[in-house]
């Protein structure tokens, strides 16, 4: 009876770790690049920038700070004042569809695809 559990939970290990590598496979290998940063408030796009280009986007309001960069090709947040940070802890962002969110400051930052690559193929 052991060697039977044993060999379910083998299997169940592979299944999990192949479903894995599927995910990582489609989201790093066969994602789109991004080609337009687009910063909103509350909603409201506040900025829009070529991820070619380098540069930064500063957010100062009521609700707090928030520094965003473009740099080579990725985005990321360099500071915020918010309590838990936890969107700069996100990291770098570089592709279609990816996002970074501060909630306390309502701040979303999202990478999308050039118009082509968003097109629907019919």
């Amino acid at each position: 009876m052991g060697k039977k559990k044993m060999l379910h939970d083998l299997i169940l290990v592979g299944a999990v770790l192949a479903a894995a590598l599927a995910v990582y496979v489609l989201v790093n290998v066969l994602g789109r690049d991004g080609q337009t940063v687009v910063v909103t408030v509350d909603g409201t796009v506040i900025a829009e920038k070529p991820i070619t280009v380098n540069d930064a986007v500063e957010i100062k309001d009521a609700d707090g700070y928030n520094r965003v960069v473009i740099d080579n090709r990725e985005v990321y947040m360099e500071s915020a004042d918010c309590p838990d940070k936890v969107c700069v802890k996100t990291g770098r962002i570089s592709r279609a569809g990816e996002t970074i969110v501060c909630l306390p400051h309502k701040v979303v930052v999202e990478i999308k695809g050039g118009e082509d690559a968003d097109a629907v193929v019919q």
